[in-house]
């Protein structure tokens, strides 16, 4: 299996919206999604390269496998 790397936001915002996430709103530099059954919104920080401990907790949030954010990350690049 690949290895978590970190990612530009534009990115990882393709793949939250892939997943089904809606944009709710931005507070500064973080930009916060939504989804139906998630606990709570995803937040993204509008960074160049976001670390990967934000990642994989977003990931948790959003009750998505590595081989899920895998498969939408090959389909958003």
């Amino acid at each position: 299996m690949p290895k978590l790397t970190t990612e530009h936001w534009r990115t990882l915002e393709a793949v939250f919206l892939a997943a089904g996430f809606k944009f709710l709103r931005q507070k500064g530099s973080h930009r916060s999604y939504e989804k139906p059954g998630a606990p709570r919104p995803v937040v993204i920080p509008t960074y160049k390269e976001v670390p990967v401990s934000i990642i994989q907790s977003n990931l948790g949030t959003a009750g998505l496998s590595r081989d899920e954010y895998f498969a939408l990350l090959d389909q958003v690049k």
